[in-house]
């Protein structure tokens, strides 16, 4: 290694366009002790090494080529983290394994900002795992966070600090994005709402997002594949809503008109892919159907209730599909040339799906302990129940 330190330092110089001299100026050393590290016949003095990285404007790391090395590890780790994080969707299967790799990488690359992202992201996720996303019903009859329970969890109270600490200072992409979009829940769960709209207000509006901005920046069949990707994810968006809005309102809207909501948002995923055929999105049609089934329930459509059941297990099995063909393509006039990647693998997908009936309805609604026994009881169920199957 010592050998490619004098490599990296001729490198470097070169790279600077920066002569021997120059160097060996800056470092008080004579131009012939340069040359000696440059090709092999001696190294420089170790008190040396972190002027010679600031002159040529690098790490430690970097001088000595570990750079690479170094990037190559972290992004492993980070790697491991989020996949072990992704298996503790809805229950505990690794939660403080997973927190301990994050705690232990982080003791071996102190500051990192994309291992802070994954242990923060770890620690919010084992604050609902473990104890619950906790809802009241406020006196004008609305759905309201229990935040003075939330303000117990002390996983979420140590992840806050961390989202807020690398969102100083990570560029913009995929991993500031998710770091924003998940602290702004922390925020709502513990009552910040004041620091949730600040964050807010430092994001563009719809239009000028990036997804947005990335259907406009390409023209012809590039344009048309963008515009039925965007389209995909608005539909998406626009059913994230409804069920926002349908869960929200309790005290205002009848089960009839819940049930109406739910499926008005499965509608809009048929209207675009009248075929049946969802890709990525059969996952989040699976969670519809499933809430779909308790307000069907408590509006006395029962058969109607167990059909929708059978829907989600459907769409469940598809989702696997998608997650093992690694890509979702679509046949329908509107998406025909868009294609999307699954967010996750085979494996979590079969985990989700295996655990539906237990998952019932998979929202948080006060509704469910009402429901839950009285449709458990019935015969169906059970067959329901036996159905999930691979």
């Amino acid at each position: 290694m010592q050998l490619e330190l004098g490599n990296n330092i001729r490198q470097l110089r070169r790279r600077d366009k920066r002569t021997q001299e120059q160097l060996a100026e800056a470092l008080g050393v004579t131009s012939q002790a340069v040359s000696r590290w440059e090709s092999g016949g001696s190294y420089p003095d170790m008190n040396l090494i972190p002027a010679i990285a600031n002159f040529f404007g690098v790490s430690i790391d970097e001088l000595f080529g570990y750079e690479g090395e170094r990037t190559h590890r972290i992004d492993t780790l980070a790697a491991e983290i989020d996949r072990m994080n992704q298996l503790n969707s809805g229950h505990d299967i690794c939660i403080e394994e997973c927190i301990a790799l994050a705690r232990s990488a982080l003791l071996e690359f102190p500051g990192n900002e994309k291992l802070m992202l994954s242990l923060a992201s770890v620690l919010y996720k084992a604050g609902g795992v473990r104890y619950g996303e906790c809802h009241l019903i406020d006196e004008e009859g609305y759905n309201v966070y229990d935040v003075e329970k939330h303000k117990t969890y002390k996983e979420w109270q140590e992840a806050i600090p961390l989202y807020e600490k690398v969102l100083q200072s990570l560029p913009r992409g995929k991993l500031r994005d998710r770091a924003t979009e998940e602290l702004s829940q922390l925020y709502l769960n513990l009552g910040l709402h004041d620091k949730g709209m600040a964050l807010a207000d430092l994001a563009p509006d719809m239009w000028n997002s990036r997804d947005f901005l990335r259907a406009y920046a390409c023209d012809g069949k590039a344009y048309v594949k963008a515009h039925s990707e965007l389209l995909l994810q608005t539909i998406r968006a626009s059913a994230v809503l409804i069920v926002n809005i349908t869960a929200g309102d309790q005290q205002h809207l009848s089960a009839h008109e819940k049930a109406e909501n739910i499926a008005s948002a499965i509608h809009l995923f048929e209207v675009i892919c009248p075929d049946g055929n969802f890709g990525c999105h059969h996952a989040y049609v699976l969670s519809l159907e499933l809430l779909l089934s308790l307000y069907l329930w408590l509006d006395n459509r029962k058969d109607e209730a167990f059909d929708a059941l059978e829907n989600a297990r459907k769409n469940g099995l598809k989702f696997i599909q998608v997650c093992e063909d690694g890509v979702a393509c679509y046949h329908t006039p509107l998406v025909r040339l868009a294609k999307e990647i699954p967010g996750c693998g085979a494996d979590i997908a079969k985990q989700d799906y295996l655990t539906m009936a237990e998952d019932w309805p998979w929202w948080t609604v006060p509704e469910v302990e009402q429901v839950k026994a009285e449709i458990q009881a019935d015969p169906r169920w059970a067959e329901w129940v036996e159905s999930i199957g691979l």
